[in-house]
Protein backbone atom coordinates (compact mmCIF):
# COMPACT_ATOMS: atom_id res chain seq x y z
CA UNK A 1 0.00 0.00 0.00
CA UNK A 2 0.81 3.68 -0.85
CA UNK A 3 0.73 5.18 2.46
CA UNK A 4 1.33 8.74 0.57
CA UNK A 5 -1.78 8.25 -0.71
CA UNK A 6 -4.31 9.37 1.05
CA UNK A 7 -7.84 11.53 1.60
CA UNK A 8 -10.08 12.24 4.31
CA UNK A 9 -13.83 12.71 4.12
CA UNK A 10 -15.74 14.34 7.33
CA UNK A 11 -19.49 14.54 7.42
CA UNK A 12 -22.08 15.41 9.75
CA UNK A 13 -25.15 13.41 10.81
CA UNK A 14 -28.21 13.77 12.14
CA UNK A 15 -28.62 11.15 14.38
CA UNK A 16 -26.57 9.79 17.54
CA UNK A 17 -23.12 7.70 17.33
CA UNK A 18 -24.51 4.82 18.38
CA UNK A 19 -26.86 5.06 15.15
CA UNK A 20 -24.07 5.86 12.87
CA UNK A 21 -21.82 3.00 14.58
CA UNK A 22 -24.86 0.71 14.13
CA UNK A 23 -25.12 1.56 10.34
CA UNK A 24 -21.64 0.87 9.91
CA UNK A 25 -21.45 -2.50 11.61
CA UNK A 26 -24.92 -4.18 10.70
CA UNK A 27 -25.16 -5.88 7.71
CA UNK A 28 -29.33 -5.17 7.19
CA UNK A 29 -28.54 -0.77 7.24
CA UNK A 30 -25.23 -1.32 5.69
CA UNK A 31 -26.27 -2.80 2.46
CA UNK A 32 -28.87 0.14 1.95
CA UNK A 33 -25.81 2.48 1.51
CA UNK A 34 -22.56 0.78 0.91
CA UNK A 35 -22.65 1.70 -2.51
CA UNK A 36 -22.87 5.26 -4.57
CA UNK A 37 -25.98 6.33 -6.22
CA UNK A 38 -27.62 4.03 -8.86
CA UNK A 39 -25.24 1.27 -7.75
CA UNK A 40 -27.01 -1.65 -5.66
CA UNK A 41 -25.90 -4.37 -3.38
CA UNK A 42 -26.18 -8.27 -4.57
CA UNK A 43 -27.23 -9.88 -1.78
CA UNK A 44 -26.70 -7.16 0.50
CA UNK A 45 -23.19 -7.32 3.02
CA UNK A 46 -22.20 -9.87 5.22
CA UNK A 47 -20.00 -8.90 7.97
CA UNK A 48 -18.06 -10.59 10.76
CA UNK A 49 -17.91 -7.46 13.21
CA UNK A 50 -14.11 -8.81 15.26
CA UNK A 51 -10.52 -8.08 14.75
CA UNK A 52 -9.51 -10.55 11.83
CA UNK A 53 -13.05 -11.07 11.09
CA UNK A 54 -14.24 -10.06 7.30
CA UNK A 55 -17.01 -7.92 5.72
CA UNK A 56 -18.00 -8.67 2.11
CA UNK A 57 -20.32 -7.07 -0.64
CA UNK A 58 -20.60 -6.73 -4.09
CA UNK A 59 -21.76 -3.76 -6.03
CA UNK A 60 -23.57 -3.90 -9.21
CA UNK A 61 -23.79 -0.80 -11.52
CA UNK A 62 -26.09 -0.02 -13.96
CA UNK A 63 -25.34 -2.21 -16.95
CA UNK A 64 -25.09 -5.29 -14.50
CA UNK A 65 -21.00 -5.10 -14.45
CA UNK A 66 -20.60 -6.65 -10.53
CA UNK A 67 -17.06 -5.00 -8.10
CA UNK A 68 -17.05 -7.82 -5.56
CA UNK A 69 -15.54 -5.79 -2.34
CA UNK A 70 -14.25 -6.93 1.15
CA UNK A 71 -11.60 -6.55 3.70
CA UNK A 72 -10.35 -7.45 7.27
CA UNK A 73 -11.45 -5.66 10.46
CA UNK A 74 -7.98 -4.34 12.06
CA UNK A 75 -9.82 -2.21 15.17
CA UNK A 76 -13.09 -2.50 16.38
CA UNK A 77 -13.29 0.16 19.19
CA UNK A 78 -17.40 0.54 19.59
CA UNK A 79 -18.77 3.01 19.03
CA UNK A 80 -15.97 5.20 18.15
CA UNK A 81 -13.37 3.52 15.45
CA UNK A 82 -13.24 0.81 12.73
CA UNK A 83 -10.04 0.22 10.71
CA UNK A 84 -10.37 -1.99 8.20
CA UNK A 85 -8.71 -3.72 4.62
CA UNK A 86 -11.21 -2.53 1.41
CA UNK A 87 -9.97 -4.43 -1.81
CA UNK A 88 -11.21 -6.99 -4.28
CA UNK A 89 -11.61 -10.09 -3.29
CA UNK A 90 -8.15 -12.12 -3.92
CA UNK A 91 -6.18 -9.10 -3.69
CA UNK A 92 -3.11 -9.34 -1.08
CA UNK A 93 -4.16 -7.60 2.24
CA UNK A 94 -0.85 -6.42 3.01
CA UNK A 95 -1.25 -3.82 -0.07
CA UNK A 96 -5.46 -3.44 0.37
CA UNK A 97 -6.45 0.47 1.18
CA UNK A 98 -7.09 1.11 4.60
CA UNK A 99 -10.40 2.37 5.66
CA UNK A 100 -10.47 4.17 9.53
CA UNK A 101 -13.81 5.64 10.56
CA UNK A 102 -14.01 7.56 13.42
CA UNK A 103 -17.18 8.70 15.40
CA UNK A 104 -17.56 11.50 17.60
CA UNK A 105 -20.26 12.44 19.46
CA UNK A 106 -21.63 15.63 18.78
CA UNK A 107 -24.63 18.37 20.67
CA UNK A 108 -28.25 17.72 20.09
CA UNK A 109 -27.71 13.46 19.29
CA UNK A 110 -25.31 14.47 16.28
CA UNK A 111 -22.19 12.56 15.05
CA UNK A 112 -19.39 13.58 13.34
CA UNK A 113 -17.93 10.75 10.85
CA UNK A 114 -14.20 11.45 10.19
CA UNK A 115 -13.74 8.50 7.35
CA UNK A 116 -9.94 8.58 6.16
CA UNK A 117 -8.53 6.21 3.14
CA UNK A 118 -5.02 5.27 3.21
CA UNK A 119 -3.49 3.57 -0.22
CA UNK A 120 -5.87 5.96 -2.92
CA UNK A 121 -5.16 9.83 -3.52
CA UNK A 122 -8.25 11.90 -3.79
CA UNK A 123 -8.97 10.95 -7.24
CA UNK A 124 -12.14 14.03 -7.43
CA UNK A 125 -11.45 15.11 -11.18
CA UNK A 126 -11.57 11.45 -12.99
CA UNK A 127 -15.55 10.24 -13.68
CA UNK A 128 -16.39 7.46 -10.94
CA UNK A 129 -13.48 8.32 -8.91
CA UNK A 130 -13.32 6.40 -5.44
CA UNK A 131 -13.29 9.95 -3.53
CA UNK A 132 -16.60 10.87 -4.88
CA UNK A 133 -17.95 7.06 -5.01
CA UNK A 134 -17.77 7.41 -1.39
CA UNK A 135 -19.29 10.88 -1.18
CA UNK A 136 -22.04 9.34 -2.52
CA UNK A 137 -21.95 6.25 -0.04
CA UNK A 138 -22.26 8.92 2.57
CA UNK A 139 -25.36 10.39 1.14
CA UNK A 140 -27.11 7.19 0.82
CA UNK A 141 -26.13 6.91 4.50
CA UNK A 142 -28.28 9.74 5.37
CA UNK A 143 -31.39 8.58 3.53
CA UNK A 144 -30.31 4.97 5.43
CA UNK A 145 -30.11 7.27 8.95
CA UNK A 146 -33.66 8.94 7.95
CA UNK A 147 -35.24 5.74 7.95
CA UNK A 148 -33.68 4.28 10.81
Amino acid sequence: MDTTKEFTITREFDAPRETVWRAWTDPTIAGQWWHPHEVTLKDGARIDLRVGGSYAYTMVIPDGTEYPTGGEYLEVREPERLRFTWADPGDDAREAPVITVDLAELPGDRCEMTFRLQGMGDDRPSEHGVYDGWTEAFEELDDALARA
